[in-house]
C-alpha cells in the first residue's frame, strides 16, 4: 500500500540522521518541516520534504492521497511503561484515597496490587485478552503506536505465566508494536507475607526458567520500594533475569528514595521509572549511564505524589522519557496527550521536551528507537494526523481535548 500525505502544516520530529535518544538542551529542539509531504510504502516511511520538493514522489501511481491542510503530522507515541492487562477496576480505592487513606495504607489492608492480583487470578486468558484489546485500541486512536505491557498482577507461577501468554497473544492480535515485561516482583503475595525469601526463590528458580523457555518476556522489572523489594533484592532478581535473556527495568523512587535507580544503573537497566523521589546522587549516576530516566505523570497526578524533578534532570543534561503507567490502581489512563499536558503544566517541560520524551526517548526505553519514535526514511510508518490546529504546542495546551483525526499504523489507515 502507498500513502501520500500532502499539504501538511507541520511535519514534526523529522530526522535525516536518526538518533537513539535526545538529552539535555537538545530536548528543547524539535525538527519540523512546514508545508510538507510524507510518503509511506507498505509499512515504512520512504520519503518526506517540502511541498515544492517532490523528489519523484509526484510520479507515484495507485496510491492513497490524504490532504492534511492546516493539520499536524507526528510520529506515533511510544508508551514504555504500562500494566494494560488487568481484570476489573479499583475505583473503590480511588474513593478511599479521597477519604484520606494513603496508597500504602490501602496496600496494607490488602488493596492495591494485591487487589488486582486476586481479580486477575480469577480471570480467564480469553477475558484478559478481550479487555486488553479494547484498551489497546483506545490508546492507538489517542496516538500510541508502540507499547510495553507488564505482568505483575499474577504473583504466582500460574498467573504470571497466564499474563505473559496473554501479552504474547496480543502481539499477534493488535497492530501495535508490543514489548513484554516480567514483573513478578511487583509485590509479595499474601501467601508469602512472612517468607519473602521463598517468593524471591520462586521468581528466580521456577518462574524465570519457564518464561525463558517460552520466550515470553523482553524485560524483567522490580518494584524497589519500602514494604516491597530492597535494593539488594532488586539487584539479585534483575541479575537473574539477565541470565534468562531479560533486560532489566526498575520501578524506582516512587514513594521514597530507596535505591532503585542506583540498583538499575548497576545492573544496566534500560530504564528506571517513576522517580518522584530521585536525588542528586541518582541524577549524577544517571549522567554516566545508558539508563533512560522515565517519569509517569499519570500516576503522580492520580496519587497526589510530589513532582519528580524533571526540570532539574533535563538541565543536568539527562534524557527524559514520559510514559503513561496505564493501570487500574494509580493511573487509569493511557492517553499520552494528557501525559504531555501534565509534563508541561506540572514539571515545566516545554512542548518540544514533552514530544521528545514521548517519542524518541520513550522508544529508546523499549529498545525501539532505531525503528520508531521519529519521522525518518526506513522507520516504521506509525504516524497520526491531527485535526486543524495552529501548532504542535496546541496538543499539550488543550488538555482533555481529542485532537487526533487519523491514525496510521504499519502503513495501514486505522478506522476510528
Amino acid at each position: 500500500m502507498k500513502i501520500l500525505i500532502k499539504n501538511i502544516k507541520q511535519l514534526v520530529q523529522v530526522e535525516e540522521t536518526p538518533r537513539l535518544k535526545v538529552a539535555g538542551k537538545d530536548m528543547n529542539h524539535l525538527a519540523c518541516i512546514a508545508d510538507a509531504w510524507l510518503a509511506i510504502e507498505d509499512d515504512k516511511i520512504v520519503g518526506f520534504g517540502k511541498m515544492d520538493d517532490w523528489e519523484g514522489i509526484a510520479d507515484w501511481t495507485n496510491l492513497t492521497v490524504i490532504d492534511a491542510t492546516d493539520k499536524i503530522v507526528m510520529p506515533s507515541y511510544c508508551d514504555s511503561h504500562t500494566h494494560i492487562v488487568y481484570a476489573g477496576s479499583r475505583e473503590g480505592e480511588f474513593v478511599d484515597r479521597i477519604s484520606g487513606l494513603t496508597y500504602e495504607e490501602i496496600f496494607t489492608r490488602g488493596g492495591g496490587i494485591l487487589n488486582s492480583a486476586n481479580k486477575l487470578r480469577e480471570a480467564s486468558e480469553e477475558e484478559l485478552i478481550e479487555s486488553a484489546l479494547k484498551r489497546l485500541n483506545e490508546v492507538m486512536l489517542q496516538g500510541t503506536g508502540a507499547i510495553e505491557i507488564k505482568s505483575g498482577y499474577g504473583l504466582s507461577t500460574e498467573s504470571e505465566l497466564k499474563m505473559l501468554r496473554v501479552i504474547k497473544k496480543l502481539k499477534t492480535l493488535s497492530p501495535l508494536t508490543i514489548k513484554a515485561t516480567f514483573l513478578g516482583a511487583h509485590a509479595v503475595p499474601a501467601e508469602f507475607k512472612n517468607n519473602k525469601r521463598a517468593y524471591i526463590d520462586l521468581l528466580i528458580n521456577e518462574m524465570m526458567p519457564k518464561i525463558a523457555e517460552e520466550k515470553l518476556a523482553d524485560y524483567c522489572d522490580v518494584f524497589c520500594e519500602q514494604n516491597y523489594f530492597t535494593k539488594a533484592e532488586t539487584i539479585e532478581i534483575l541479575t537473574a533475569g539477565k541470565k534468562h535473556g531479560m533486560t532489566p527495568k526498575v520501578h524506582a523512587e516512587q514513594l521514597s528514595n530507596f535505591g532503585g535507580t542506583l540498583a538499575g544503573i548497576e545492573v544496566g537497566a534500560i530504564s528506571v521509572d517513576h522517580l518522584e523521589f530521585v536525588g542528586d546522587a541518582e541524577i549524577e549516576a544517571l549522567k554516566n549511564s545508558q539508563t533512560m530516566p522515565t517519569i509517569l505523570p499519570g500516576a503522580q497526578f492520580f496519587l497526589g505524589l510530589q513532582h519528580p524533578p524533571a526540570r532539574k534532570m533535563i538541565d543536568a543534561g539527562l534524557a527524559i522519557a514520559v510514559a503513561s503507567d496505564y493501570n487500574p490502581g494509580s493511573s487509569p489512563s493511557g492517553n499520552i496527550n494528557f501525559m504531555m499536558s501534565l509534563s508541561c503544566i506540572n514539571y515545566k517541560m516545554t512542548p518540544e521536551e514533552a514530544i521528545n520524551a514521548t517519542t524518541i526517548n520513550s522508544a529508546y526505553a523499549m529498545d525501539l528507537s532505531k525503528t520508531h519514535g521519529s519521522i525518518a526514511i526506513g522507520k516504521q510508518a506509525n504516524v497520526f494526523i491531527t485535526k486543524e490546529i495552529p501548532s504542535y504546542s496546541f496538543i499539550p495546551y488543550s488538555f482533555g481535548s481529542n485532537l487526533i483525526e487519523q491514525v496510521i499504523i504499519n502503513g495501514q489507515i486505522m478506522s476510528q
